[in-house]
This record gives C-alpha cells, structure tokens and sequence, in this order.
C-alpha cells in the first residue's frame, strides 16, 4: 500500500508539473520591436507592426503555444523598457554585443548581419579612415553602426540619429555624404524609390553580427523555450518561408 502511495504521488507530482508547463507555455507574451526599421519592422497605413522581426515573433509565438501581443518602443528605450517590465521581450533586430549582455539575456541567433556603407552612385568614396575625413557620415544612435563610426572614424563628421528613416531622409537632401548601416537594412532602402540613386561602397566593415531576442535576466526557462521555437520554425520551413518575403537569399 505504501509503495502504490508512493508511485501515486510521483505519478500525480508529474501530472501537475506537466500541466504546470502547458499553463506557462499558454502564458500570454508582450513582445516590444521598434517600428521605425524596415523592412524588419515598421508601421503599415493602417497603424499595424509589420516585418520580418514581427512575422518571426509570430510564428515563435505560435510554435511556443502562447498568445502574444505587441509593443512599439523608440529605440532609445529599448531596452529601459524591457528591464522596466513594459515587455517580456525585444524582438527588433538587436545585435548581441558584451555591452548589452550585460543587462539583458540573449537567445540564439534568429539572423546575422553585417555594416556596409552606402552613398550617390556619383560619389567616389573611400570608406577608409583618411577617406572619409571631414566628410558628413550618419547612423542610427545607440547601435553597432553608431558605435563603429564613432570608434573607426574620428575625423569624420559623425552624426547620429534617433530612426534609421531619419538617417536616410539626411542622406537624400544632402545633409549626409554617406550612410553606414545593417547591410540588409541598407539594401531594402536601395532597392527603394528613395534609394535608386545610391549605392554599397567598398566590403562591409564589420561582419558575423548576430541579431538575437532579448530578454530580462534571471529567465532561462524563457530563453530555453525561444531558443527551441526557433529551431522548430527553422526545420518545419516556417522560417525559410518568412525569410524569402523579405529577401532572394538566406540571411539566417
């Protein structure tokens, strides 16, 4: 009698740890994205979040069984806003640098990256230090781009912006000789209206950034359980699928 006891209650422990899972995985999500970078995230005429980072969450969302709502974030508060309990994750094409882990936790890679510049098709640049000394070269403030122009480039002109829009807004009147940027950002703003009259110049700068989700620390079991979506949604072709609305090429 004391043995079936015991086997009843491990039986029921699991039973109950099992159904533990399944609430937490029902658990509603708020995800934040900026909705100022296309085409990975941006704001549609009828006020909605789409992109690439927006069509990813979605289907992670829905491979992890949980509902899931969506945050617009400025970009300076991204993270801020994270930490603050605003939401329970960034999905916005976040690079993972030492920096920002130490605050925040990352999953594993959903895409990769790397910073190419862009300037007039007329323009014979050279994208080296002395090359673009006193020139006028603009990215997006607190990122990668940002950081490297500030780091590499020291004689030149640095100018950073709240939007990766307003960078090319610049660009396009004149105000900026060049723009340095995520190169897959840079290349759907080439292959824009606004864009035709520029061009990549020279290699990308930096390679191998890996653009990952962030989320609050101390949550492992939340990372573990992003981490398997988005392995799930990379072998059911859900992600290949996404992937080839946005781009003719694997940017995995």
């Amino acid at each position: 009698m004391r043995t079936f006891d015991k086997l009843f209650a491990v039986a029921a422990m699991i039973g109950l740890m099992i159904a533990g899972g399944s609430a937490a995985a029902a658990e509603p999500l708020r995800i934040g994205t900026e909705g100022a970078y296309p085409p990975f995230n941006l704001v549609d005429e009828n006020g909605e979040l789409q992109g690439f980072d927006v069509d990813i969450a979605k289907a992670l969302c829905a491979a992890m069984e949980t509902e899931c709502t969506f945050v617009k974030q400025d970009w300076d508060g991204i993270i801020p806003a994270l930490l603050a309990g605003k939401y329970d994750a960034i999905v916005a094409s976040m690079s993972i640098t030492e920096e920002r882990q130490k605050a925040v936790d990352f999953t594993e890679r959903y895409y990769t990256n790397k910073l190419r510049f862009i300037a007039g098709r007329d323009l014979e640049l050279d994208i080296s230090a002395a090359g673009l000394r006193g020139l006028n070269v603009g990215a997006q403030r607190a990122t990668i781009a940002g950081e490297f122009l500030e780091e590499h480039y020291p004689d030149a002109n640095v100018r950073l912006y709240d939007t990766q829009e307003n960078t090319y807004l610049d660009l396009a009147t004149g105000r900026l000789d060049a723009v340095l940027a995520d190169a897959l950002v840079n290349y759907e703003w080439l292959n824009s209206d606004a864009g035709t009259a520029y061009e990549f110049k020279g290699a990308p700068v930096f390679e191998g950034d890996r653009i990952a989700i962030a989320l609050r620390k101390g949550n492992p079991d939340l990372v573990a359980r992003f981490n398997a979506a988005i392995q799930k949604i990379r072998a059911d072709g859900i992600y290949q699928r996404i992937n080839a609305k946005y781009f003719p090429f694997d940017i995995y």
